[in-house]
């Protein structure tokens, strides 16, 4: 990141606050909202994500320390058996295809997110052949580029009780984001530590107003908070292809 200016700089702080802010206040999502306006910036995945599965491992470890009984382990051992494969097809390719064409994936499957978000659809699954495919994506998109989330949250919601929902999905993107890193680490990425470790005081910011702002948004149900969001991210898909192209 050194080759970054002081202005870019300081939109992808702001950009980690907003992460930070996200992935407390729905509970998933950081990654999805906060890589696409990280490639506006510059349009490189492999220079933000290390830095992005370093926050996941810390503020999911941290989340999740004390409730580790709490997590539905019998299911989650079963989606992993699925999502595997996918995710380490997903990985080399984000290994070995090109920047530009990462970037489009990412912001291909923003725009989906963007348009449910804004006409409050939910993804649902509704059999176990729904189950699968939405994991395998899943798996897929969150090898690519971490933001499978929210396909996998609608298979995680039809199985998991809400109360055990939110530590289950947290064990779950640690130990995904670990396969990440360690093959990011096998592949000699540089995992940008050292900035990942600046911004870490920065996504906190996010973080704490993110607890807050789950409690208001549990109590409004947060459909207009999503819709405004969902624009939020069309808008953004819409800029980063023009830049692309």
């Amino acid at each position: 990141m050194s080759e970054l200016s002081n202005v870019q700089y300081f939109l992808v702080g702001l950009i980690f606050i907003w992460t930070g802010f996200v992935r407390t206040g729905l509970g998933f999502g950081g990654a999805a909202l906060g890589l696409p306006l990280m490639l506006l910036v510059l349009p490189e995945p492999l220079l933000f994500l290390p830095i992005i599965g370093t926050h996941l491992l810390f503020f999911s470890s941290i989340t999740v320390f004390n409730r580790l009984d709490n997590v539905d382990w019998s299911y989650l051992w079963k989606a992993l058996v699925i999502m595997i494969l996918p995710m380490i097809i997903g990985i080399l390719g984000l290994l070995n295809l090109p920047g530009d064409l990462l970037s489009k994936i990412v912001f291909i499957v923003t725009l989906f997110y963007g348009f449910t978000y804004i006409f409050n659809y939910t993804i649902n699954s509704k059999n176990k052949l729904v189950d699968t495919l939405l994991l395998v994506f899943g798996g897929y998109v969150s090898g690519t580029s971490l933001i499978g989330a929210p396909l996998i949250v609608a298979v995680f919601m039809q199985h998991v009780a809400q109360s055990r929902l939110r530590d289950t999905l947290f064990v779950l993107w640690f130990i995904l984001v670990c396969i990440k890193m360690s093959a990011f680490i096998l592949a000699d990425v540089d995992l940008q530590l050292r900035y990942a470790i600046y911004l870490l005081p920065i996504a906190a910011i996010g973080h704490f107003i993110g607890l807050h702002a789950h409690d208001m948004m549990l109590k409004s149900g947060g459909v207009q908070f999503k819709r405004v969001i969902g624009v939020a991210m069309v808008m953004v898909t819409l800029v980063g292809f023009w830049q692309l192209n």
